[in-house]
């Protein structure tokens, strides 16, 4: 078994494979593993240099002729909801989501499966297997919680959860600095909610609530559709070359 020390982390480059956001494109990876007692540590100052997490792996894009992924936080303190976000946190008053640790269940691996199925069913994720799910939950060594979210019953102003069927699931890193959301999946059938931008608005929210500064958001492409709504979360900020800029289109 091959040993990876956390004082002193190793980065190794993939091969180029197809670019899944850019046609025509290539994409190459630097990664190292997130292991050992410094792995949140680690976690933090990869995420701020525009790191990526999946399991215990963080990684960057290293392409060879292409610099389009670009890392995007929000600035949580200072966001302004659009007209329309104001629109959809009106229409899902009625859900309650409850922060729980990285414990993969059957019902989220269901409702992962048509989520899929339905928006994703040709991607690099459609072949995963139950264990599979589990592995992106549980295989981690940062603090990593679960967020499920369901309607609001009787008595969830007393108890703080929700009741009835499991409508989206976020999967978040905490960081000292915010949160840094992994992965969501949600109910396909529930368009109107809007489920996608939903909960990184409960995530703004959340940190806020904290005083947290930032909503880590990933990768923006440009010329992606994939890509589009992340540009829609303002201010917020882009790493560039010169450190994290407030971006302005």
């Amino acid at each position: 078994m091959t040993q990876h020390s956390p004082k002193s982390p190793q980065f190794f480059l993939t091969s180029p494979s197809p670019c899944p956001y850019l046609e025509g494109q290539h994409e190459r990876k630097v990664f190292t593993h997130l292991v050992g007692e410094k792995a949140s540590e680690m976690n933090d100052l990869l995420t701020q240099g525009g790191f990526r997490r999946s399991q215990n792996i963080a990684y960057r894009p290293a392409c060879e002729t292409c610099r389009a992924c670009v890392s995007v936080r929000i600035l949580a303190d200072q966001f302004e909801p659009s007209k329309n976000m104001r629109r959809i946190a009106g229409v899902n008053t009625d859900l309650v989501g409850v922060e729980t640790h990285a414990e993969p269940t059957s019902e989220q691996y269901s409702l992962f499966r048509r989520y899929l199925d339905a928006r994703h069913n040709k991607g690099g994720m459609s072949e995963m297997t139950v264990l599979d799910y589990a592995m992106m939950v549980e295989d981690t060594h940062v603090p990593t919680s679960i967020i499920e979210y369901r309607r609001r019953g009787p008595d969830s102003f007393f108890t703080g959860r929700g009741e009835g069927p499991l409508i989206a699931v976020a999967l978040s890193d905490r960081m000292a600095d915010g949160f840094s959301m992994v992965y969501s999946f949600f109910d396909p059938e529930q368009t109107r909610r809007s489920l996608g931008t939903w909960m990184i608005l409960d995530h703004i929210q959340r940190a806020r609530s904290e005083g947290l500064p930032h909503v880590y958001l990933g990768y923006w492409v440009e010329g992606s559709r994939k890509m589009e709504y992340k540009t829609r979360f303002r201010p917020q900020e882009h790493l560039t070359a010169s450190g994290w800029e407030l971006y302005e289109d």
